[in-house]
């Protein structure tokens, strides 16, 4: 590939049916937001990030999913529940479990229904 055609970053707009609800949702999260409008907001964690998009628009929150991979699963997970996300924002969580493709992840809906695998590699030969 050329030199002047290097990639730096991608990120996903992932839709919110509700952004204020999401934003506070994705902040217990634990994720930072350094800059947001009306209808668009930047998220990120550590070296990964998003952009939060004010989408109404129910069966594609439903069909969009996002992956994300970090260093302690069960860390994760264990905030998840501290932080009581469930009850609070009424969203589907599923504990962590080993997955044949060698990672161990937990499931978790935000509020607009979009669906997050968090994870941690398990090893191996395709970590």
């Amino acid at each position: 590939m050329p030199a002047n055609m290097q990639t730096v970053e991608i990120k996903a707009f992932v839709p919110a049916r509700d952004l204020e609800q999401s934003k506070r949702f994705y902040r217990d999260l634990g994720f930072e937001i350094p800059w947001s409008s009306d209808d668009l907001a930047y998220l990120h964690a550590g070296d990964c990030s998003f952009l939060l998009r004010s989408l109404d628009d129910e069966a594609h929150a439903a069909s969009f999913m996002m992956h994300l991979l970090v260093a302690d699963v069960d860390a994760w997970w264990r905030h998840v529940e501290e932080q009581g996300l469930r009850e609070r924002y009424g969203v589907r969580a599923e504990p962590p479990a080993d997955r044949p493709w060698r990672i161990r992840d937990f499931v978790l809906a935000d509020p607009s229904g979009v669906t997050w695998r968090i994870g941690t590699n398990l090893g191996g030969p395709h970590a």
